[in-house]
């Protein structure tokens, strides 16, 4: 059963919001998300905090730069998904343009797993001899890797955004906002985000040293939109000026050939572009690189400039991504089937492991079982040598990666490796010893967890006024910067049914009527008739058909009125 609340919302900060300017609705919508004046919805990059806040930034980038003057050789160890991909582009795209001895290396991971283990820097020292690793989006955990490194002679540069163990690597230097000691204001940087203000530092010292070119940065500002909104970290207002940012590069025509590329096979048009865009047409077909084969195919997109290679390769990623979405239909099918037969319903959490499953696409199953059934969800695929490798998603109210670290203290030597954030970890486990951590998940999370906290609750922003269901309106809430810890605004109203009929197969197109006034709606992926009177969750948004520009309500949830 599902709770529907409302936001709370202070009326006299929506009275402010309204008098300086913000329309209504959207000074309802704001109040609702912590915003007090209209400065922190702001979006110039002058606003951004400043490098040198972030613990060992300055020092970095003075031994990049050093690097760089030396023609020493660099070489990006870059993590396999959007975030680890858009931030190796930008490290590859700003690098270059100063003129640095840059190459970059993704293992593949189901060969090597995650993270600079040591098997991965010996690859690296035999295929590129690197005299500099620099990671991104991944590192802080990896402190075999970095001891390997260290022990061939090669300096490991770690920038990452992960929470940190309770050891750190002894690399050269370190930087993430989530180590102890950084007084950076913004914890949620992605790993893109992070390498982005290393680029910024470095390029702060080369100008002072009169040893590079004035290169505008602001170009890679779509790179940053992208891996921030596909690594569904929280949109803070550091995070909401990145990706305003490379959203307006983007629909004024000045993204990366790639990103354009992925957006049009995508179907979606780039002068359009959002966060939705970003999150669920752009970023999916990045990651399917990841998932099936490695991200090389996928950084090749990002960092190629010219327009007919990143078409190709942007096709080849729209066709690797449909394979994907077969595999996971049937895993989660597999899994589902399961679950019906296995599952406690007195349960806080839910361990899946099938041999036939695909290593790379067990976090989506894990993540599509987590939402049916309001449980932290953790699935397994086989791995190399007796291990299998775990992805896990969360609910509110569970620290994913704390409750892992809880496990493996409370059993040694179960958890062979694991990492993550609160709503999404990995791990790796022997494969005799599933049942072990699925007993031991269990009896963690229910340590950590309440009954209430098992309770679905789908927050709204409580009724749309009719007055202000207007096509500027939907238009205003598409082209917002809404995403994790900043959700896109859902309404709740009671409606009649008007008229309904199924179209392609599996969704329900819909007349609905409230207060004299007819909307035009959908329930995607529900064939099934509705009653002639509903309470729905819904989206206002903008629909583009044939030509025609209008409104249209998307049914997120429905019940019986």
């Amino acid at each position: 059963m599902s709770a529907i609340t409302v936001r709370p919302m202070a009326p006299e900060t929506i009275s402010a919001l309204t008098q300086s300017g913000v329309h209504p609705l959207l000074a309802r919508i704001y109040a609702a998300r912590g915003i007090v004046n209209p400065q922190q919805l702001a979006t110039d990059l002058e606003r951004l905090h400043a490098p040198d806040l972030m613990l060992n930034l300055p020092r970095m980038a003075s031994l990049l730069a050093d690097a760089i003057t030396d023609r020493k050789k660099l070489l990006i160890i870059a993590d396999y998904d959007a975030d680890g991909a858009t931030a190796c582009a930008v490290g590859i795209r700003a690098l270059r343009a100063m003129d640095a001895n840059i190459d970059y290396l993704v293992p593949n991971r189901f060969e090597y797993g995650y993270g600079l283990t040591p098997e991965i820097v010996q690859l690296a020292a035999r295929e590129k001899q690197p005299d500099v690793i620099i990671t991104v989006d991944n590192g802080i955990a990896s402190v075999d890797g970095v001891a390997e490194a260290n022990r061939l002679g090669i300096r490991v540069l770690i920038t990452d955004h992960h929470l940190p163990g309770d050891t750190l690597p002894d690399a050269w230097c370190i930087i993430n906002p989530n180590q102890a000691g950084c007084a950076f204001p913004s914890k949620h940087l992605a790993g893109v985000g992070v390498m982005f203000y290393l680029m910024l530092a470095l390029r702060a010292v080369l100008r002072e040293r009169g040893a590079v070119k004035l290169t505008n940065l602001a170009h890679l500002l779509d790179l940053v939109a992208l891996g921030t909104v596909a690594d569904v970290v929280r949109l803070d207002e550091s995070n909401r000026i990145l990706v305003s940012q490379g959203l307006q590069r983007i629909r004024a025509g000045r993204a990366q050939p790639g990103v354009t590329a992925l957006l049009r096979v995508a179907g979606r048009d780039p002068a359009r572009a959002g966060t939705y865009d970003m999150g669920f047409a752009v970023g999916p077909r990045l990651n399917a690189a990841g998932r099936l084969t490695d991200m090389s195919l996928g950084i090749e997109c990002l960092v190629t400039d010219d327009d007919v290679r990143a078409q190709e390769i942007a096709r080849e990623l729209d066709a690797l991504n449909r394979e994907r979405r077969a595999i996971e239909a049937d895993m989660q099918e597999s899994a589902l089937a399961t679950l019906e037969q296995n599952t406690d319903a007195s349960g806080y959490s839910l361990s899946l492991y099938d041999p036939l499953w695909h290593q790379g696409v067990i976090g989506i199953v894990a993540s599509r079982i987590k939402d049916k059934f309001h449980r932290p969800a953790v699935a397994f695929a086989r791995g190399n040598d007796g291990e299998i490798k775990g992805s896990g998603r969360s609910i509110r109210g569970l620290h994913l990666r704390d409750a892992l670290d809880l496990v493996s203290k409370r059993a040694p030597g179960l958890i062979l490796r694991f990492g993550g954030h609160a709503a999404a970890a990995g791990l790796t486990l022997r494969e005799c010893d599933f049942e072990r951590f699925q007993k031991h998940f269990e009896e963690v999370t229910r340590t950590l967890l309440s009954p209430a906290d098992l309770e679905r609750e789908i927050e709204t922003d409580g009724s749309l006024p009719v007055e202000h269901a207007t096509l500027d309106a939907a238009h205003a809430l598409r082209d917002g910067i809404w995403g994790q810890g900043f959700p896109e605004p859902r309404f709740l109203d009671p409606f009649e049914i008007v008229h309904q009929r199924v179209v392609g197969e599996r969704h329900l197109k819909l007349r609905l009527r409230r207060d004299g006034r007819m909307f035009d709606s959908i329930l995607f992926g529900h064939s099934e008739p509705l009653p002639e009177a509903i309470r729905a969750v819904y989206r206002f948004s903008v629909n583009e058909f044939n030509g025609v520009v209008a409104t249209q309500l998307i049914l997120d949830h429905w019940e019986h009125l």
